[in-house]
């Protein structure tokens, strides 16, 4: 596990290492720069290199990346809109160094460029702006950057590509469009956050010598490897059986959505649970079993809408006790009596939980019913959802995941902020998920995962633990099912059906 770094993290990480390591800020520009030129090595053997640089030290990144080029036999053009002599601090002594060396340099002041600026080029390294952007691109660098993003080059961010807010990922009009980013000693937060994550392409983090345990403090968010999800892998011992394994009651579904159990049934099965019952209106029945071949389905009273009667409450709470977790909301719907067995259920139920979908939408105005609850607990709210708990836009939520993704989580209690790079948050920490793509985006997907994380809860996970393997393996399947069938043919059935072959990728040992 590693931390994401804001640019003020990332800056007293490289405070720490001169104070209390002996290494100079000089020292890591050049181990930074190096990095840069090695990654455009490996990826364009040949042609002409242009460096564009700016005059702080991502700037100086640059200069030294252009001369390790020029020593390794490129022909690289440095453009500038301040001559060597100009630059100030460690990144005008590099940009000397590099001048020194033989660079050609194209010093621009204010001058603008042409689109067609750098279309001779192989490869150009994007070293105008760094982590301590933020805000809006001006002139005469918004026509830079227009030209790095016409050009057929290879380009290659330095630490975040220009015009992204490292520490946030928002960007203003105009940023570079990088098929790379060369970023140094842990992700920033701007490179895995939208839409910044959208523009890196290929993000690289390089080990520049500081120290990692100066890198990022508890309660920061984090980066998982594959290591750290395999390790939470649940593995049945050799005597299991199907009650050892965790069992699993789905109170859902709607004459509407019968679906949604289903495929919240699913989930949980391919997830490993050992037992799994589906309790939906009794007329959707029958829809289920057709769906379902090895869990089991029941029936309960309904209303008319063919949606959960307010007196199945007491018979679900008897039944649960049979039970080592519930999943509770997906497809059954806002009416009436469907919100009032999800706001007492989730009151009453003194066993691990997974709320989601219409089990949260019933929710609302009574948040503190979930926030109160003392048993294992995990929320899995799309930015909609999410917002409506919490009484602000989807808009606000997405535009400051990490801020919304905690208010409702806990000890005990954590939350699964579906979208791209889905954030799970609990126990004051929080993980953002790398894997996943579109082909996710499609209506039903968000079932499995409840169920996965439902089967997770069961087999023995605390919440933050289970959402953030379950939220993993589930953006993996789908990746999995995009790579086998496109990412637009994928359907949320796709997903447990891949799910085995992302879990196999964790640990073939399964």
């Amino acid at each position: 596990m590693i931390h994401a770094l804001t640019a003020a993290s990332a800056k007293t990480a490289e405070e720490r290492a001169v104070a209390q390591d002996g290494v100079t800020l000089s020292g890591l520009m050049e181990r930074a720069g190096g990095a840069v030129a090695q990654e455009v090595e490996r990826r364009s053997s040949y042609g002409s290199i242009a460096v564009i640089c700016g005059g702080g030290n991502n700037g100086g990144d640059g200069w030294v990346a252009a001369r390790e080029l020029v020593d390794a036999g490129r022909e690289v053009t440095v453009f500038t809109a301040s001559a060597p002599d100009a630059v100030l601090g460690i990144a005008g002594e590099a940009a000397r160094g590099a001048a020194d060396a033989g660079i050609t340099v194209v010093e621009l002041g204010d001058t603008s460029l042409e689109p067609e600026a750098f279309e001779d080029f192989a490869v150009v390294v994007d070293a105008l702006f760094g982590v301590g952007f933020s805000g809006e691109v001006r002139p005469p660098f918004t026509t830079w950057i227009k030209a790095v993003n016409a050009s057929s080059a290879l380009v290659v961010s330095v630490d975040v590509p220009s015009g992204v807010d490292a520490s946030t990922g928002a960007t203003g009009v105009h940023f570079v469009r990088a098929d790379v980013t060369v970023t140094f000693s842990a992700p920033k937060l701007g490179t895995i956050l939208y839409p910044g994550a959208d523009l890196v392409g290929e993000l690289v983090v390089a080990d520049i010598g500081i120290p990692w345990e100066y890198l990022g403090s508890p309660g920061d968010p984090e980066v998982w490897d594959a290591g750290d999800y395999r390790a939470l892998l649940p593995r049945p011992a050799p005597d299991a059986h199907k009650n050892s394994r965790g069992r699993v009651l789905l109170v859902a579904g709607s004459g509407a959505f019968p679906g949604a159990a289903a495929l919240a049934a699913m989930g949980a099965q391919r997830m490993g649970a050992g037992y799994v019952t589906v309790a939906v209106p009794e007329s959707v029945v029958p829809v289920l079993q057709s769906k379902l071949t090895s869990a089991i389905v029941m029936g309960l009273p309904e209303n008319p809408s063919h949606t959960l009667a307010s007196r199945v409450i007491d018979a679900v709470i008897d039944i649960a006790r049979e039970f080592d977790a519930v999943v509770l909301g997906p497809g059954m719907t806002v009416a009436h009596g469907a919100v009032h067995v999800a706001r007492a259920l989730v009151g009453a139920l003194g066993l691990p939980l997974v709320v989601d979908a219409d089990g949260l939408n019933a929710l609302v105005d009574t948040v503190d019913t979930v926030t109160g609850r003392e048993a294992p607990t995990i929320i899995t709210p799309h930015p909609g959802e999410l917002a409506r708990l919490l009484g602000t836009t989807s808009a606000a939520v997405q535009a400051d995941r990490l801020f919304y993704g905690r208010e409702l989580s806990g000890p005990r209690l954590a939350c699964i902020l579906k979208g791209a790079h889905t954030l799970v948050s609990g126990r004051e920490r929080q993980v953002v998920t790398l894997a996943g793509n579109p082909g996710l985006a499609t209506a039903g997907t968000g079932d499995v995962l409840a169920g996965m994380a439902g089967a997770l809860l069961a087999q023995g996970l605390e919440p933050f633990e289970a959402g953030a393997l379950a939220a993993y393996l589930h953006a993996r399947a789908g990746d999995h099912a995009s790579a086998a069938l496109t990412i637009l043919s994928v359907v949320a059935e796709d997903v447990p059906a891949y799910l085995p072959a992302a879990i196999r990728e964790l640990d073939s040992s399964i």
